[in-house]
C-alpha cells in the first residue's frame, strides 16, 4: 500500500509540473488578478458616485444659516430716505437691495426693479420721492431653519432676486438670487 502511495504522489507531482497544467495555472492566476484589479476600480468609482451625491444633497439640505456665518453687513436704510440715497449706496455698495428698517422692524425692501419700475418708469423725481413710497412692503421672508434647497426654489418660483432671512422679528441676513 506504501508503494501505491508513494508511486501515486510521484505520478501527481509530475502531472503537476508538466507544461500544460503550469500554463493553466498561470492563466487562472492572470484571470483572477485581473479580476480583483477590476473589482478595485469599480469600488472606487461606486465610492466616487455616492461620496459626491452625498456632498450635493448635504449642500441642498442644509440650514441658511451656513450661507450667512460670515456675519455680512446688512444694507439698510430708513423709511424717509430718498430714491436718490439709496440707489447712490447700493451702487457703492455693488449689491442690488437695500432693506427698509423703521428702528428694528423691517417694513420693506428696495430693489433695482423698483428703482426702474416704480421710479424711473412712473416719472417720479428721485431726490423728492422717499423709498417708503415705492419700496415693495412687507416682503416674502424665510426663518434660518429654511434650507438651501429650499431657499433656491422659492428664488426660482417666485422669480425673487433677494430673500430676507429673519428669526423673531429680526432681519439675519439678507439671500440674493447668486448665493
Amino acid at each position: 500500500m506504501r508503494r501505491l502511495l508513494s508511486k501515486s504522489a510521484t505520478v501527481i507531482g509530475l502531472a503537476l509540473l508538466s507544461p500544460a497544467v503550469s500554463a493553466a495555472l498561470e492563466e487562472v492566476q492572470t484571470t483572477v488578478h485581473k479580476m480583483v484589479i477590476y473589482a478595485f476600480i469599480l469600488f472606487l468609482i461606486v465610492v466616487t458616485v455616492v461620496v459626491y451625491s452625498m456632498r450635493m444633497r448635504d449642500k441642498r439640505r442644509a440650514p441658511l444659516t451656513r450661507l450667512f456665518e460670515k456675519h455680512e453687513a446688512i444694507h439698510s436704510v430708513g423709511p424717509d430716505t430718498s430714491v436718490t440715497e439709496c440707489v447712490r449706496a447700493m451702487t457703492s455698495e455693488k449689491i442690488g437691495a437695500l432693506i427698509v428698517m423703521d428702528g428694528e422692524r423691517l417694513i420693506g425692501i428696495f430693489t433695482e426693479r423698483d428703482a426702474l419700475n416704480k421710479v424711473l418708469a412712473a416719472g417720479l423725481d428721485p431726490v423728492s420721492t422717499k423709498v417708503s413710497a415705492v419700496m415693495t412692503k412687507e416682503p416674502y421672508c424665510i426663518p434660518p431653519t429654511t434650507t438651501v434647497g429650499e431657499a433656491m426654489a422659492l428664488v426660482t418660483q417666485r422669480r425673487f432676486r433677494h430673500l430676507p432671512i429673519v428669526e423673531n422679528g429680526k432681519v439675519l441676513a439678507v439671500v440674493s438670487s447668486g448665493d
